[in-house]
C-alpha cells in the first residue's frame, strides 16, 4: 500500500513544488516556453504575410472573378 506522503513526493518531483497549503504548482519548463514562442512567432509571420498577399493580389483577383478577363488586362 502506498502512503499518501509517498504519492505526494512523487507528484512533487514530477510536476513542481508543493506550496504551504499542500497543492502542487506549475514548474517553469524552458522547452515548452520555446515551443509556445515559436508557435506565436509563426502565427504573426503568417498573419502579416497573408495580409500583405491579400492586399497585393486581392483586388486583381476580385476584378478577374467579377469582370472576367477584360478587367485583369486593364
Amino acid at each position: 500500500m502506498v502512503s499518501r506522503n509517498a504519492h505526494s513526493t512523487h507528484i512533487h518531483r514530477r510536476y513542481g513544488s508543493t506550496s504551504v497549503s499542500g497543492t502542487v504548482g506549475p514548474v517553469w519548463d524552458p522547452q515548452a516556453a520555446f515551443v509556445v514562442g515559436v508557435v506565436l512567432f509563426e502565427a504573426v509571420v503568417l498573419y502579416v504575410g497573408y495580409g500583405g498577399l491579400s492586399r497585393l493580389v486581392g483586388p486583381r483577383l476580385l476584378a478577374a472573378i467579377a469582370g472576367g478577363d477584360d478587367a485583369v488586362r486593364r
